[in-house]
């Protein structure tokens, strides 16, 4: 893992990749892509099977030179096109119980942030204006293990936020991609660890809330994969401390939610993380033990399996209570996902603490890991989309 971080190395490992992608895989899938029976998915298309490829070798790449694509706000501020505002941190006040504790384990605390609006704007071209009365709001948090992504309109999940907020029209005309902390670990500087992206999700929804006036009961959080995971600690943390002045959210939407960062699920043969190797890409994130390692910090290596604020499915914790009272929730979950065994775990447990008609859960036989993001990724992505809609609008 980070081998090629360094030059010359990283050089010659581009090279080699892209030389070997061109002349050599590519040609070679297009073959092989041809005869359903090689593909990873006998259902899946040509286009998809080679997709699915290359993306393993992105991810591949990305832990092999540590090249994690990260915002840079300070160039960003300058296109206005792009919706960037800054956002103050929480009051330290909102940072209690155990989650205070972590916080001073790991030294984090509330500082400013950014984030990016979507969607329509004033007459004047401006974004971040004042709720008007009623208005609904989707808050997304962005995916990418915690280590990489962003919520700007130029990352590569842009097209999971733009495609909830078009289907979603008829409810909201604006959603918030916030971009919390991003962690890291050695070899790189340690810098962020949970519970940073917590914190800045706080801040977030104090931002909304208090700063522009919206309504919580009119927000609708949606995150994908690790972005997924913080919207689960978001809404335990409200629901548990009762903030008069910070409000549990309408409902959430959880995108292939990662829920499992200890792996406690992949002992069994029969393991998603095993059995859809060949079908996804997402696993090198959760198998190389980085953003683990990353978010736990200073605290013991067990704290990944043993608490629930990091790994709410893990198989070495007893849950009972924690999930109990959450907003109606919406899980799209896919088949061929490597990550897929935590999130049924997760679906069972708040199923157990919850009235079965609060719980939407979607699972698409042949999606790979957050399929939503992938414009080729059909008839799925559609579905998926459609269903969201149809869940934030029951909510209303």
């Amino acid at each position: 893992m980070f081998e090629y971080r360094t030059q010359p190395w990283k050089t010659l490992y581009l090279t080699y990749t892209v030389l070997s992608v061109v002349f050599v895989r590519l040609p070679f899938w297009f073959i092989i892509s041809a005869v359903p029976s090689y593909r990873p998915r006998r259902s899946w298309n040509m286009t998809r099977t080679i997709a699915a490829w290359g993306l393993q070798v992105f991810t591949t790449g990305l832990f092999a030179l540590g090249a994690f694509d990260r915002a840079n706000p300070e160039e960003e501020t300058k296109n206005a096109a792009l919706g960037l505002v800054w956002v103050d941190g929480v009051p330290a006040d909102f940072i209690r119980g155990d989650i205070a504790s972590l916080a001073k384990a790991n030294n984090v605390g509330p500082v400013r942030i950014h984030g990016y609006w979507h969607g329509k704007r004033d007459t004047a071209g401006n974004v971040g204006q004042r709720a008007y009365p009623g208005e609904k709001l989707l808050l997304i948090f962005h995916g990418g293990g915690y280590v990489m992504g962003s919520g700007s309109p130029k990352a590569i999940t842009a097209p999971i936020t733009d495609g909830i907020l078009q289907h979603c029209s008829e409810v909201c005309d604006r959603a918030f991609s916030l971009d919390y902390r991003l962690t890291s670990a050695a070899p790189f500087e340690a810098a962020n660890a949970f519970p940073a992206q917590l914190i800045d999700a706080l801040s977030g929804l104090y931002y909304l809330t208090q700063t522009l006036g919206f309504a919580a009961e009119n927000i609708v959080v949606a995150g994908d994969s690790s972005g997924g995971h913080l919207a689960i600690a978001l809404c335990r943390y409200l629901i548990r401390e009762a903030f008069p002045s910070l409000h549990v959210p309408r409902g959430i939407v959880l995108l292939a939610p990662s829920c499992d960062w200890a792996c406690t699920h992949d002992d069994s043969p029969t393991a998603s993380m095993k059995t859809n190797a060949p079908a996804d890409y997402v696993g090198i994130f959760f198998t190389s033990g980085y953003t683990a390692k990353a978010l736990r910090g200073t605290l013991p290596e067990d704290e990944v399996s043993s608490n629930a604020w990091i790994s709410p499915s893990s198989l070495k914790i007893n849950t009972s209570g924690m999930f109990s009272n959450f907003p109606p929730t919406c899980i799209i979950a896919s088949g061929a996902d490597q990550t897929v065994d935590g999130m049924r775990t997760f679906r069972d447990r708040l199923l157990a603490a919850n009235d079965a008609s609060k719980v939407l859960y979607r699972e698409y036989p042949d999606g790979f890991h957050d399929f939503i993001h992938a414009s080729y990724h059909e008839p799925e992505r559609t579905q998926a989309l459609e269903e969201i809609a149809g869940f934030v609008k029951g909510l209303f």
